[in-house]
C-alpha cells in the first residue's frame, strides 16, 4: 500500500490496530498508534477505544487508564463502548477510585454503558473493597441513567451492610425494594441470593421485625424460593415475638412443599404455644416435630404435659407421656404420677392401667400405694378397686395399709360385695390383713342378706391365724420411683 504512494488512513489503522489486538500483539498495536500520530493523523474515540481494550485484555489496567486520561485531554469524548471496555478492567485491577471516578462521568455525561452486568461487577468490587458509600453511589448511577435495578442489585447492597451490622441501611433498602415488588417484576433477571436475603430475614427476625421479613419472603415465594434457613428463621421470629399462630403458619407451608425444618425452631414455637396458655396447639406441633424426624428432649415433653394438665386436659397429656416413653425418653418423667392421679380420679381407669403398664415395661416405676391411699381417700372406689386387682394379678408387693384403706372406703360407700370379691382375691395371694376389718365385713355381708359370701370368707379364714402388724409397715418389695 504505501508502496504504491497510498497513504494510510485513520479507518486503515484503526483497522490494523484492531486486528493486532485481537492477536495480542499489543506491541504492534501500540507503534501503529505511535505512527498514526507522527503522521498527524488524529486517533479516533474508536483508535483509542481500541488501544484501552487491547491492555484491558493483557491486564495492563495502568495503560489502559492512560490511554483513557490521554484521550481526554485531546478533547476526545469517550463514549458507551470506551466506559464498557474501562470499567471491567479497573474492577479487576481493584483500581476502585479510579471507577468511581469514570462512572460519575458517565453518569455526569448520561452515558449508558452498553452492558449493564458492569453494574453487578461495579458493586460487589466497591463492596469488596470496604466503600459501601460508592457502592451506593452504583445503585443511584443506574437510577440516574434509567438503567432497570433488580433484586439481584439490592441484594448486593443490602447483603454487605449487613456484614458491616449498618441494619439501619439495609431495611431502608430493603422497604424500597418491597414497596416496588422489584422482585416479582416478570423482566427481572437478576435474582437475590440465598446469602443476601437470608442475612436481612435473620436481622429481622432477631430484631422483632419479623413480619417485615416474612413480606419479604413472601415475594420471593413466589418465584419460586423455598430456602429452609429463612422458613426456619421466620418460625424462630414470630415464636420469640410471641406470634406462634404465623409461624405454625410457616411450618404448615414448609410441611407442604417438603421443606426441612430445624428441632430448635419447633422448639421455639411449642415455647410459644405454652406462653400464650395455648397447649393443645402445642401439642399439635410437638406431633408435626415428631412426624418430621425430630425427637423432642425430655424438657420439652414435661413442658407440654405441664401446660396441659394445667388446661386438664388430661387425657391429652397421657398421650404425650405415652408417646414419651415409646420414644425411649424417660427423664423429667416426674408428671406421670399427676398424670395417672388425674386419670383414674376421673374414671378413665382402663388408660391409666394402660399407662402404668407401659411405664413398667419402660423401667420406670409407679408407686401404687399412693395412687390407691389417694383414690381411697376422695371415695373413688371404683377406680381404686380395679387398680388393686391390676397389682394382685400382677403380683405387686403392696404396703399392708393400700389394702386396708380399699376395703375401708368400699365398706363406707356401701359397696360390700365389692370388698369382699378383693379381699378374697387379696387372702388368696396370701396376704394377711386386719381382723378388725374381715370382721366387719362379715358382720356386714350378713346384714345385707349375703350369707353364702359371708360363709365363703369365713372357710377362708378358719384355722387361719389372723396377723395385726403396726400400722405402716410394709411387706419387702421392689420398686422403682418415676423419675
Amino acid at each position: 500500500m504505501k508502496s504504491r504512494g497510498i497513504m494510510p488512513d485513520v479507518v486503515t489503522y484503526n483497522t490494523l490496530i484492531n486486528g493486532f489486538y485481537r492477536l495480542d500483539k499489543i506491541e504492534e498495536a501500540e507503534k501503529l498508534f505511535v505512527e498514526m500520530k507522527g503522521r498527524n493523523i488524529a486517533p479516533t474515540v474508536i483508535s483509542y477505544t481500541t488501544m484501552i481494550k487491547g491492555y484491558v485484555s493483557l491486564g495492563k489496567v495502568e495503560d489502559a487508564f492512560r490511554m483513557f486520561e490521554e484521550m481526554k485531554g485531546f478533547g476526545i469524548r469517550p463514549n458507551a463502548v470506551t466506559y464498557t471496555t474501562l470499567l471491567p478492567g479497573l474492577c479487576d485491577a481493584m483500581k476502585m477510585s479510579e471507577a468511581q471516578m469514570v462512572l460519575k462521568e458517565m453518569v455526569d455525561r448520561h452515558t449508558s454503558p452498553k452492558d449493564n452486568s458492569i453494574f453487578i461487577k461495579l458493586l460487589t468490587c466497591q463492596c469488596k473493597s470496604g466503600d459501601l458509600d460508592a457502592a451506593a453511589d452504583v445503585l443511584k448511577a443506574m437510577i440516574r441513567l434509567s438503567i432497570p435495578t433488580e433484586a439481584g442489585h439490592y441484594g448486593i447492597l443490602i447483603e454487605n451492610f449487613c456484614k458491616t451490622k449498618a441494619y439501619y441501611r439495609a431495611v431502608n433498602l430493603l422497604d424500597k425494594l418491597v414497596e416496588k415488588e422489584i422482585i416479582l417484576r416478570p423482566q427481572s433477571t437478576l435474582d437475590m441470593e440465598p446469602s443476601s436475603y437470608n442475612a436481612i430475614v435473620e436481622y429481622l427476625c432477631n430484631s422483632g421485625q419479623t413480619e417485615k421479613a416474612e413480606t419479604l419472603f413472601r415475594q420471593l415465594m413466589k418465584k419460586g424460593v423455598l430456602d429452609p434457613v429463612a422458613f426456619n428463621n421466620l418460625i424462630r421470629g414470630h415464636a420469640k415475638e410471641g406470634n406462634p399462630e404465623a409461624a405454625f403458619d410457616i411450618q404448615k407451608i414448609m410441611i407442604k412443599r417438603g421443606v426441612s425444618s430445624e428441632a430448635d425452631s419447633y422448639s421455639l414455637l411449642i415455647s410459644s404455644f405454652l406462653e400464650k396458655c395455648e397447649p393443645a396447639d402445642a401439642k399439635v406441633v410437638l406431633d408435626s416435630m415428631i412426624e418430621n424426624g425430630h425427637c423432642p428432649d425430655s424438657g420439652l415433653f414435661r413442658m407440654v404435659m405441664e401446660g396441659l394438665l394445667k388446661d386438664e386436659r388430661i387425657q391429652t397429656a397421657s398421650r404425650v407421656m405415652k408417646t414419651m416413653v415409646e420414644k425411649g425418653v424417660y427423664e423429667n418423667m416426674d408428671l406421670a404420677a399427676n398424670i395417672l392421679e388425674a386419670l383414674l380420679m376421673r374414671g378413665h381407669v382402663e388408660e391409666a392401667l394402660g399407662r402404668i403398664q407401659l411405664l413398667l415395661q419402660g423401667g420406670c416405676g409407679v408407686d401404687i400405694d399412693n395412687l390407691l391411699s389417694v383414690l381411697s381417700e376422695k371415695g373413688k372406689t371404683i377406680a381404686a378397686l380395679k387398680l388393686l386387682d391390676f397389682a394382685l394379678e400382677r403380683d405387686f408387693i403392696l404396703d399392708f395399709s393400700s389394702y386396708d384403706k380399699v376395703l375401708d372406703s368400699l365398706l363406707a360407700a356401701g359397696k360390700t360385695l365389692n370388698a369382699h370379691s378383693i379381699l378374697c382375691k387379696i387372702l388368696n395371694k396370701g396376704v394377711a390383713t386386719y381382723q378388725k376389718g374381715l370382721e366387719s365385713l362379715i358382720k356386714t355381708l350378713n346384714e345385707e342378706g349375703n350369707t353364702k359370701q359371708a360363709d365363703t370368707l369365713g372357710r377362708l379364714l378358719k384355722g387361719d391365724k389372723i396377723i395385726s402388724p403396726k400400722k405402716g409397715k410394709k411387706q419387702h418389695k421392689q420398686e422403682i420411683v418415676v423419675s
